[in-house]
C-alpha cells in the first residue's frame, strides 16, 4: 500500500446513476492493518442500504480525518464548498442566531462523496428534514465509566431490553464502535427535544432503579463511580449526535458501530466488527435494522413516568 505521502491516481465509484471521484485512494486511513480511504469507501458501497437508512434525511455532522484517523479530526456541520449539486443539505439552526447547512444524505453516493472529503464518521441528528425540531428517534446510549466492563455493559443492555419489553417498545441495539451499546427505538415526531429528553431520563432511572449496583444516572461525570455504567439521556439534547449505524468510528482499528441482535448482547465483540468483517455479516444477516422504520412508539408512557419522577422530588439536575 502507499504510504500518505504518496501521489497516487484517482479512481472513479460508479454509485448508481452517479460517479464519485476519489481522491488518494491508496492514503492509509487506518493504521493497525493499514486499511486506505479505497477501502473505506468500499466498506461503505457494501453496507449501502444501512448506512443510508441510517442517515436518511437527517442532519448529519461529519468527522472528517483529512490525513487519517492518526491525523486532526475536523467536526464539520457545515457542507465543504465544491459539493456535486446533487449532495441535498438542510438547514439547522442554532441558539447564538447561526445557523448551518448540513449534509442531508439521501442517496448512497452523498455518502461516498463524503469520504472523498475525508469523512469517516456520520454524527447524524435524531430528527429529520421535514421537521428538525422534533425527534423521531430516542436514543439509549450505554457509556460504561473508566473502570466498568463489558460483561457490565451487558447485563445492563438485557435490563434495558426487559424495560422497553414491558412499555411494548421495539429497541435496536448495536455497539457503538467503542466500549459501550446504543439502543434505537423510533418513535411518534409528536415530540420536542426537551420532552424527549425528559423520556429518556425516565427510561434511565428506571433502569437504575433495577440495577443499582451497575447503573448510575449521576449527572457530573466527577461524582459518577468509575466502575458504574452511564445511561446517556443526554444524547437526546438538541443538536447532540452520536455514531450512526454502520458508521466507521475514527481509530486505527476502523471499528464499527454495527447493529446486532438482542440474541447476540452476550457474545458479541465490539472490536471485532471492523471494515473488514461488517461486510460479511450484512451479507449473512442482511441489515438488522431493517424494519425500524416500521416499529414507532409513542413516548407517553415513558412522560408519564417523567411527571411521577418530578412530583416526587427527583427534578432534572441540569434545570
Amino acid at each position: 500500500m502507499a504510504g500518505a505521502g504518496n501521489k497516487t491516481p484517482a479512481v472513479e465509484l460508479q454509485v448508481g446513476d452517479r460517479t464519485v471521484r476519489l481522491s488518494h485512494p491508496d492514503r492509509v486511513y487506518f493504521s493497525a492493518r493499514g486499511e486506505t480511504k479505497l477501502d473505506l469507501a468500499r466498506y461503505y458501497l457494501s453496507v449501502g442500504d444501512g448506512i443510508v437508512r441510517a442517515l436518511r434525511e437527517r442532519p448529519c455532522m461529519m468527522h472528517r480525518f483529512p490525513e487519517g484517523v492518526s491525523g486532526e479530526k475536523v467536526h464539520q456541520k457545515r457542507l465543504p464548498r465544491g459539493a456535486p449539486p446533487w449532495v441535498e443539505t438542510v438547514r439547522v439552526d442554532f441558539p447564538s442566531g447561526r445557523h448551518a447547512d448540513e449534509l442531508c444524505v439521501t442517496h448512497l453516493a452523498d455518502v461516498i462523496w463524503a469520504v472523498q472529503m475525508s469523512t469517516v464518521e456520520f454524527h447524524p441528528w435524531n430528527s429529520r428534514r421535514s421537521d428538525t425540531e422534533r425527534p423521531d428517534e430516542w436514543r439509549i446510549d450505554l457509556d460504561p465509566m473508566p473502570q466498568c466492563d463489558f460483561a457490565t455493559v451487558r447485563r445492563v443492555a438485557h435490563v434495558a431490553h426487559d424495560v422497553l419489553n414491558e412499555l411494548d417498545a421495539v429497541g435496536w441495539p448495536k455497539t457503538s464502535g467503542g466500549s459501550g451499546i446504543h439502543i434505537y427505538v423510533r418513535i411518534e415526531p409528536r415530540w420536542g427535544f426537551a420532552d424527549v429528553r425528559r423520556a429518556a431520563l425516565a427510561f434511565a432511572r428506571e433502569v437504575e432503579r433495577r440495577a443499582p449496583r451497575d447503573v448510575t444516572t449521576t449527572w457530573w461525570r466527577k461524582d459518577r463511580d468509575p466502575a458504574k455504567l452511564f445511561v446517556d439521556y443526554n444524547q437526546n439534547a438538541r443538536d447532540h449526535t452520536i455514531a450512526s449505524a454502520y458508521s466507521v468510528r475514527g481509530v486505527p482499528e476502523a471499528t464499527v458501530s454495527t447493529p446486532i441482535g438482542w440474541d447476540e448482547v452476550d457474545d458479541v465483540e465490539p472490536r471485532d466488527c471492523t471494515i473488514m468483517t461488517v461486510p460479511s455479516r450484512i451479507a449473512r444477516y442482511g441489515d438488522l435494522h431493517a424494519g425500524i422504520d416500521r416499529a414507532v412508539y409513542s413516548l407517553d408512557a415513558l412522560l408519564d413516568w417523567a411527571a411521577r419522577d418530578e412530583r416526587e422530588g427527583a427534578a432534572d439536575p441540569t434545570i
